[in-house]
């Protein structure tokens, strides 16, 4: 926090934060964006140095960054994705490319199914009670 002194008046400055893209590590940013733009919706972009991202509607921007490994372990960090009917959420996504970890899990808060996209990034299918 940044503090000035302006007229005798104490003021406080408070950075604004907002997160702007999420970026996800793949070995193919161009086949990856387009799972995504196609799951989410938004036209894929491919970038400059093998980068490329989407924009889905009414969300934040997902971008995909090269590197040479392969993911080798579960994500620290993952999607939820809220959908309306989870049965047909999941048919969509498997038809997509994405592969289905364990069952779907139902209780008081909803229903939720893991997934994983074509390279292996665990994400969440949400259907709130």
């Amino acid at each position: 926090m940044i503090s000035a002194l302006v007229t005798g008046i104490l003021i406080s400055t408070v950075a604004i934060m907002r997160v702007r893209q999420i970026v996800v590590d793949c070995r193919d940013p161009q086949r990856l964006v387009r799972f995504w733009a196609a799951l989410l919706g938004g036209d894929p972009v491919d970038r400059a140095r093998g980068w490329s991202h989407v924009e889905p509607p009414g969300s934040v921007r997902l971008a995909f960054q090269p590197v040479a490994e392969d993911k080798a372990i579960k994500n620290r960090l993952h999607l939820d994705i809220e959908v309306d009917v989870i049965a047909s959420a999941i048919a969509r996504t498997l038809q997509l490319g994405a592969t289905r970890i364990g069952e779907t899990v139902t209780d008081d808060q909803g229903s939720f199914q893991v997934m994983a996209d074509p390279e292996g990034n665990e994400f969440c299918l949400v259907s709130p009670a």
